[in-house]
């Protein structure tokens, strides 16, 4: 008999618990991290908002390579191990930073390569995770699992920002990234702990990587249900990347916010994650599939548009960048869950690792652009000019998502 047999069905699968605490870790962490390297590079080292953005753009850009190289291995390989790896791989890296800045050797192009290689690290293990889930949980039980984990990426959002900034305003940022190399340890052995036999990939004849390139993105383009979601992405990522350049920087030195107000700033938009996990279900629901995907595009778009209008005075400034977080991660979770849900459900297993390659690879080399394009247009248009033009930007997703707009269900099977 289960021990908590009133628990849903997914919640008693033990497998499924190690796979969602292993990522409940490794979120909590990774947010210091994410948060760490810009601020380790902005007070510790005075970078330039160029520097932020080439910055932004070494943790994005190994997306691409990535991306490009790996999405048939994943596909004829265990996804499992793959997973392990990368988090021991990320692990080591992250180690090297606090003893860099012990013995004062730390400089940009070390923290440079640091972001590259997790980036890496972390493009393998989810292109990997978005494949493994779906031989783990029921077809039937994808969308809940995705919320759950979406749901623990909330939590962490929450609870790693706001850790992070108080940790940055006690500590060298550096030495504060030391404990993400503990968390990505505790998700390995989470991983390792799983008892189900994972699925034998099935054989498939030896293809130089660049037909598992044209494979993936063809199927991606071919089908109707996952181009739009394919779209959107890619705009988001284009215009997301410029966001990512100098969100940091516009919050720290526009704004005027101690790291310790950032981090709580950034935790607001984790309780609109959550909210978001828990909206997914009921919007899709309620709206339909397709209408709630665009929705809540029309949602995000929305939010964004109060980034650039946060006056230059911690007060005020916070309380803008507090509503738009918490309305765009909510409705951003909402977009994630249902897009990953939708092409997982719409795909062959057996493409799943290519397909996600596909994705990582566009988001990574337009974020890589928009990181360059907004480091370099802050330095032109200032930084809130930039923000500016990535907000109109984000305004496009909303038309890309229009075929989906007759979709009210996740299909039963590939097609």
């Amino acid at each position: 008999m289960p021990l908590f047999p009133n628990l849903p069905a997914l919640w008693r699968d033990p497998d499924f618990v190690r796979l969602w605490s292993a990522q409940a870790v490794s979120a909590f962490g990774a947010r210091i991290t994410r948060e760490g390297l810009p601020i380790a590079a902005v007070l510790t080292l005075g970078a330039s908002p160029a520097d932020v953005g080439l910055l932004s753009a070494l943790s994005n850009g190994p997306a691409l390579v990535v991306g490009l190289a790996c999405g048939g291995y994943v596909d004829r390989t265990k996804r499992r191990g793959l997973m392990i790896a990368a988090d021991l791989a990320r692990a080591a890296v992250l180690a090297a930073i606090p003893v860099a800045a012990l013995l004062h050797v730390l400089t940009l192009p070390l923290l440079y390569l640091a972001a590259a290689l997790v980036g890496a690290a972390s493009v393998l293990f989810e292109i990997a995770d978005h494949a493994y889930l779906p031989g783990l949980v029921k077809r039937e039980d994808l969308t809940r699992a995705n919320a759950s984990l979406s749901a623990t990426e909330s939590v962490a959002e929450i609870g790693g920002p706001a850790l992070a900034g108080a940790l940055f305003q006690v500590l060298v940022a550096p030495l504060a990234i030391a404990a993400n190399a503990v968390t990505y340890l505790v998700s390995a052995l989470f991983l390792a702990g799983i008892r189900r036999p994972e699925p034998t990939p099935e054989p498939e004849p030896h293809a130089h990587w660049t037909d598992d390139v044209a494979l993936g993105f063809g199927a991606v383009w071919r089908h109707p249900l996952v181009r739009p979601i394919f779209l959107a992405t890619a705009i988001h990522s284009l215009f997301g990347g410029i966001f990512g350049a100098l969100y940091i920087l516009f919050c720290l030195k526009i704004v005027g916010l101690a790291p310790a107000l950032l981090g709580l700033t950034i935790a607001a938009g984790g309780a609109g994650a959550l909210l978001g996990a828990l909206l997914a279900g009921w919007m899709s629901r309620r709206l339909g599939v397709g209408p709630a995907l665009i929705a809540g595009q029309v949602l995000v778009a929305l939010s964004v548009l109060l980034i650039p209008l946060a006056p230059a005075d911690p007060e005020g400034g916070m309380a803008i960048l507090v509503l738009a977080q918490v309305l765009g991660d909510a409705f951003g979770v909402v977009l994630l869950i249902l897009s990953s849900s939708l092409s997982q459900s719409a795909m062959p297993p057996a493409m799943l690792g290519r397909v996600g390659a596909s994705f990582k690879a566009t988001a990574g080399g337009l974020a890589v652009v928009g990181a360059l394009g907004g480091g370099l247009l802050g330095e032109i248009l200032g930084v809130r000019g930039a923000l500016w033009v990535a907000a109109a930007g984000f305004a496009i997703t909303p038309l890309v998502g229009l075929p989906l707009r007759h979709l009210a269900e996740m299909p039963e099977g590939p097609a």
